[in-house]
């Protein structure tokens, strides 16, 4: 994965979103659609973004049909990882237990989420 992936705003993470969410190359049409209930833009204000995006590395631009159409170079997953690690070495010291621990012990997770959690680590062990 490349260590000089860049970062997303909030409107850009709404975005890549939409557009993995899709599968399949998108018009800015499309996009805007997608987001109508989140965000109030106007088509320029979104193109603006797209613009962005392309040049961030994120998103290609194929014109060849006429129509703009909008396409992940980046997997969901890839970047979901990144910046997983991220997440957990600036906030965590890279801990795992630590994360957990605070989420647990502050109530932002539930007894139910644990039992969850255990229930996948013990079907990982057992793969």
């Amino acid at each position: 994965m490349d260590r000089s992936m860049k970062k997303l705003g909030e409107a850009e993470l709404e975005i890549m979103q939409v557009i993995w969410k899709a599968g399949v190359p998108v018009t800015s049409s499309f996009i805007l659609k997608e987001l109508q209930d989140r965000r109030k833009w106007q088509l320029s204000t979104l193109m603006t973004s797209l613009s962005r995006l392309v040049d961030k590395g994120f998103l290609r631009c194929d014109r060849a049909s006429g129509n703009n159409l909008y396409a992940s170079i980046i997997a969901e997953n890839d970047f979901k990882a990144k910046e997983s690690k991220s997440f957990l070495e600036k906030l965590y010291n890279n801990s795992l237990q630590n994360m957990v621990a605070t989420l647990y012990s502050s109530k932002a997770i539930k007894d139910s989420d644990m039992d969850e959690l255990r229930k996948f680590l013990d079907d990982l062990e057992a793969k």
